[in-house]
């Protein structure tokens, strides 16, 4: 779960980074001069956000899935041990 969740971040994060650059250096093309950091930044946060769920759709629905495994896997633990601490049979595996 931890590898895809990772994988899903890292590329949401590459995507602002290219988007800042993009958006940096295209406003330097424009010549605009002294265009802070921050507004690139900025606007490609706000870009990033509906392109990367369009855009990482597969890495999005790996990652959703894999938690999905884990939470069932979590769930059927804690009722195993709510079975045996309340001295019932555990619900089968």
């Amino acid at each position: 779960m931890a590898v895809d969740v990772l994988i899903y971040t890292i590329a949401r994060l590459l995507l602002v980074a290219v988007l800042a650059v993009a958006i940096y250096f295209g406003g330097q093309l424009l010549g605009i001069s002294e265009f802070p950091v921050v507004v690139p930044l900025l606007l490609a946060i706000v870009l990033a956000l509906p392109l990367g769920i369009w855009l990482f759709t597969p890495l999005r629905r790996r990652a959703t899935a894999s938690i999905a495994v884990f939470d069932e896997r979590r769930r059927r633990d804690r009722e195993q041990l709510r079975a045996r601490l309340r001295g019932d049979e555990p619900p089968a595996v």
